[in-house]
């Protein structure tokens, strides 16, 4: 495997996590927002990965970002300005600790591969010193 494609992969997983960051924040944005009605509600997203062969190397590609099907928060709340006719309110399906669980993670693995890059980058200005003398 070449350095090429240490760092290809490195970097394109940099690039995932960095929409699964991006992907909990909007989750976390959109947490407490109230509405009326279950269609209008925002639904947790998260990206869906995939490991893609390209030849000698290998990335890593975000497919798609797909909405939650965990059921939605609701709440009796008959004075709630957004009350629907029931009095409900409908809440998203964010869940906070498991979002920053899931952040916690995304930074760690965002971070890996930064280690990966500088280890790289090292191994090549050793290699270019050997050259030198």
């Amino acid at each position: 495997m070449t350095f090429r494609h240490i760092a290809q992969i490195a970097g394109s997983a940099m690039s995932a996590q960095t929409v699964r960051l991006n992907t909990i924040a909007s989750n976390l944005a959109n947490a407490q927002s109230a509405t009326g009605s279950e269609t209008d509600t925002y639904k947790a997203r998260k990206p869906v990965f995939a490991a893609i062969a390209q030849g000698a190397g290998t990335s890593v590609q975000v497919l798609d970002v797909v909405e939650s099907t965990e059921p939605l928060r609701k709440s009796y709340e008959p004075d709630h300005p957004l009350a629907n006719d029931e009095g409900m309110v409908f809440y998203p399906n964010v869940s906070p600790v498991a979002e920053m669980t899931d952040m916690m993670s995304a930074s760690r693995a965002f971070e890996t591969n930064v280690e990966v890059m500088s280890r790289l980058k090292g191994m090549q200005q050793s290699l270019l010193k050997l050259g030198e003398g």
